[in-house]
């Protein structure tokens, strides 16, 4: 960075870094750990739909090395159109393989970048669920270690090369719970390289995978 740049506060974009998704196993322990959320299994590739034959055979290309791990069980991968316009693949695994899941969020990123797409590309998310502490004097209606109902999504931001958590809280509306996500990100910023910049927190909502 020049002399110029810093005084007038420009910074340079930060080069995607599609390795820091390999970080999300063990912030998943983290995570566990400081605040009860667990893996759910599930998670998507989010990126700006592209008319033309060479996009529609990138993503099916895509659609069709995942589904081709003979490990794989549960749902095939989905292609799935949000009510923004936005295009997301979802890929479903069981909620001890987070590392295939990872595995599989990288080699959309990677083979979206290798087609010339890597514009398009907005951002990756992986789902968790908070689960109750077992034993009595549990919430009421809430089996001892079952689901509360609250979920939590940690995303990357492809272009900022950093995560962010995104809270909705359950029931109607469009609400999420900010004290949350900074929970999380205080402690998580050990083991993922949060965005600082709150303002970059958008959230995503009814994105599928969460």
């Amino acid at each position: 960075m020049g002399l110029l740049d810093i005084l007038l506060g420009r910074t340079r974009p930060v080069a995607p870094d599609l390795d820091q998704l390999f970080a999300l196993p063990s912030a998943a322990v983290t995570l566990e750990a400081a605040s009860g959320f667990t893996p759910t299994g599930q998670g998507a590739v989010c990126f700006a739909t592209v008319e033309g034959s060479a996009f529609e055979q990138t993503h099916r290309e895509v659609q069709a090395l995942l589904d081709a791990d003979t490990e794989r069980t549960g749902p095939p991968v989905r292609l799935v159109r949000d009510d923004y316009g936005y295009s997301w693949l979802v890929s479903h695994r069981a909620p001890d393989e987070l590392s295939a899941l990872v595995n599989d969020l990288h080699a959309v990123n990677s083979a979206m970048e290798v087609n010339g797409f890597g514009p398009q590309l907005l951002c990756s998310l992986a789902g968790f669920e908070e689960r109750a502490a077992g034993g009595a004097g549990g919430d009421a209606g809430v089996g001892a270690g079952g689901a509360t109902g609250r979920r939590l999504g940690l995303v990357y931001l492809y272009k900022r090369g950093s995560f962010y958590p995104f809270a909705p809280l359950p029931g109607a509306g469009q609400r999420r719970d900010n004290a949350l996500e900074l929970q999380v990100k205080a402690a998580l910023a050990s083991d993922l390289r949060i965005e600082q910049d709150l303002s970059r927190w958008f959230p995503v909502w009814g994105a599928p995978g969460l």
